[in-house]
């Protein structure tokens, strides 16, 4: 039997135990600071893929919702080969409901012969649907090639970026992203690129090829490590180090401290725009 590839699957956090510290970049940590960051009472909606990062975000966000203040309205999947993906979106806005809706706007107006009704008339006739979305904020749960074929699809199915902000985790921090006109303007968790500028010129000029994004992990690392041996931190004396949250430790990715044993980050949150990820205030 052939088995589907279901693409970036994140750690599992059920691995970090008394002696086990696991870093990485983890979803609910992004996701948390994500929400956090919301407007009082926004409604959220998702698009995930049928894949493992999708599957870990539609498992994750109920709890992350439920503890801020924004509620999850609606959501929406679609298979990893994207063959379905229209007719989710179609579905996660109620396309075929606000079109319908419109059109009935339309048949009033057409009943009308007063100046009034016939200037809402020519003003409707450029709409598809109405604009009366049920969320304020839609999270796409994707990456890669995939993310940048679902969200031109959105706009095109009238869920307009200009009165719905757009989200993504942390799998969009990448310029490959920052050019694509569906996702300017979308928001997402991260660290400024201009953090890790003499990680990148220096990695660039010792090994004439460009830092992977994943790479500041074993550089924070071997940094953490390298203190507790510049210290002469006995194993004991670095248990209680790393398993004290309130000490945080300056990184590439921002500070970062651990808890449970699983690494989190200060994050901030970027807006794209034009090529460009930016703080968003």
């Amino acid at each position: 039997m052939k088995h589907k590839k279901l693409g970036l699957k994140p750690s599992d956090p059920s691995l970090a135990n008394n002696c086990v510290y696991l870093v990485n970049f983890f979803p609910k940590n992004e996701l948390e600071e994500l929400f956090r960051s919301l407007p009082k009472n926004s409604k959220v909606a998702l698009l995930y893929a049928e894949n493992n990062y999708g599957y870990s975000i539609n498992f994750l966000i109920d709890e992350v919702a439920n503890n801020s203040d924004s509620v999850l309205i609606n959501r929406s999947s679609y298979k990893n080969d994207l063959s379905n993906v229209r007719d989710s979106i179609k579905e996660l806005g109620k396309y075929e409901l606000r079109k319908f809706e419109l059109d009935r706007q339309k048949q009033i107006l057409l009943t009308k012969n007063d100046d009034f009704s016939k200037q809402r008339l020519k003003k409707l006739l450029k709409f598809k649907t109405t604009n009366d979305y049920d969320f304020t904020h839609v999270l796409i749960a994707d990456y890669g090639i995939n993310l940048l074929q679902v969200a031109p699809l959105l706009p095109y199915y009238d869920i307009d970026p200009n009165i719905v902000q757009f989200m993504a985790t942390g799998v969009i921090d990448d310029q490959n992203f920052f050019f694509e006109p569906s996702l300017q303007g979308a928001i997402f968790p991260g660290i400024p690129r201009h953090k890790r500028q003499a990680l990148r010129l220096e990695y660039k000029e010792i090994y004439d090829s460009e830092l992977l994004r994943v790479s500041t992990l074993p550089y924070d690392l071997i940094g953490l490590l390298n203190y507790a041996f510049s210290k002469d931190i006995k194993l004991n004396e670095l248990y209680k180090l790393l398993n004290n949250s309130g000490i945080k430790f300056n990184g590439v990715d921002g500070k970062f401290y651990f808890k449970d044993n699983l690494i989190e980050r200060d994050l901030e949150i970027l807006k794209i725009f034009n090529g460009e990820a930016k703080l968003f205030n």
